[in-house]
């Protein structure tokens, strides 16, 4: 049985993945307290600040320090987060554009029974070669949490 995140979740304009959303209430001060957590390795913080650079809430927006957080979460196995750096693999947000490194991050959060990722990794995987499928497959199968 596959469960689905508590998030709300949106279509990016002009991109056809889903992207896990939503939006920490902003603050000097819980920015401060985000960013704290964030740095001593809290995954769900990792998460939110990440968003929040994403949408330019509190902070400037940028793509790239998103991508950073994002990845932190995303390799301590928070499945939000591996959808959302999936996203921006695949829009070449933040990073280069690439299906290999999305169909990847999809296919770990999907693997942790998340409908929303399972879709991206099916969207991503039709716009790959038989070669890059099976890179991707060889990566996430080989892939363990890294603990902060």
């Amino acid at each position: 049985m596959s469960r689905s995140l508590p998030l709300l979740v949106l279509l990016i304009a002009l991109s056809p993945f889903v992207v896990a959303q939503s939006t920490p209430s902003v603050t000097n001060d819980r920015i401060s307290e985000l960013r704290r957590a964030a740095e001593q390795g809290n995954a769900r913080a990792q998460f939110n600040l990440a968003l929040m650079y994403y949408n330019g809430e509190g902070v400037p927006k940028n793509a790239a320090e998103a991508v950073k957080w994002y990845r932190r979460a995303a390799e301590q196995g928070l499945a939000e987060a591996q959808i959302n750096l999936g996203v921006m693999y695949g829009q070449g947000e933040g990073v280069p554009k690439s299906s290999i490194d999305a169909y990847f991050w999809f296919n770990l959060a999907a693997a942790q029974g998340i409908e929303e990722a399972q879709i991206n990794r099916d969207i991503a995987e039709k716009k790959m070669t038989r070669e890059q499928i099976v890179v991707a497959k060889r990566r996430s199968a080989a892939w363990t949490p890294k603990p902060e």
